[in-house]
């Protein structure tokens, strides 16, 4: 009777410290979803404040989203955690300008063939324009690609394709032919004027193009990739292809900007 008793025991201990680990178990799952909760777009709260490793073909670049272009930063961030971006091809680069990407067609694009990259794919959506007076195309700046004006006169930007400044420096003198034949009036401020002059970008896309993000890592994988051989205009595609192989959300680490 007494080893019976013992059993049922140890048997009643047992069930009551596995059903309190569960509980507890129970308990920090619900603790750290409700700290993290999933958003309605698919992401959780801390994806928001994450950067964004770009791993390519010849290295690598992290990019930071900005919070006052939340739809952009949303819409980005929820493309990678899809895999949308893995393998497509940066398949529009300009020396001294940008490196383009984010086409889906360009995913099976062939070296040799310009009509295989794309240029034109995306999302069956636009996302609306965001411009910020803070927010200009300085050299590392992360922007949005768009169809022209004449078929998008609200300036909505693509669903995917994006853009990285590289850019060149400027004049004064530059800078002011810029506002008055290129940005039709728009005068450029002070400070930014001043980052154009010392570190370069393109002035000349201020507030007509959404400015979403800046590299944080990695801008001199942005000048090798800008430097490759390409078709020239209008296409302007690599000849050998250059290739997003991987991106991912990163947790943030001290800010270091690259120019």
């Amino acid at each position: 009777m007494t080893t019976m008793t013992t059993t049922m025991t140890m048997t009643i201990t047992s069930t009551s410290t596995l059903m309190i680990k569960l509980l507890t178990a129970g308990l920090l799952l619900t603790l750290i979803v409700s700290c993290n909760p999933k958003l309605s777009n698919g992401l959780r709260r801390k994806d928001l404040h994450k950067d964004v490793e770009i791993t390519t073909t010849i290295g690598v670049i992290i990019i930071r989203l900005s919070d006052s272009t939340p739809l952009h930063r949303d819409n980005f961030l929820s493309l990678v955690k899809k895999g949308y971006y893995d393998s497509l091809l940066f398949h529009r680069v300009i020396h001294n300008f940008m490196i383009q990407s984010g086409d889906p067609d360009s995913k099976y694009g062939h070296p040799g063939k310009p009509m295989s990259q794309g240029g034109t794919g995306g999302p069956d959506y636009t996302v609306p324009a965001e411009f910020r007076a803070t927010l200009f195309n300085h050299r590392g700046a992360v922007g949005a690609a768009r169809r022209n004006d004449d078929v998008n006169p609200t300036r909505a930007s693509s669903g995917s394709q994006f853009t990285i400044m590289q850019g060149k420096k400027f004049t004064d003198a530059g800078l002011d032919s810029t506002e008055k034949y290129r940005l039709k009036g728009y005068k450029i401020p002070p400070d930014h004027r001043e980052v154009y002059k010392t570190i370069g970008g393109a002035p000349h896309l201020d507030q007509l193009y959404t400015v979403f993000g800046e590299v944080v890592k990695g801008m001199d994988v942005v000048d090798s990739i800008a430097a490759v051989k390409t078709s020239g205009p209008p296409l302007d595609r690599p000849v050998t292809d250059v290739r997003i192989l991987k991106m991912r959300l990163i947790p943030r680490k001290t800010r270091l900007v690259n120019n």
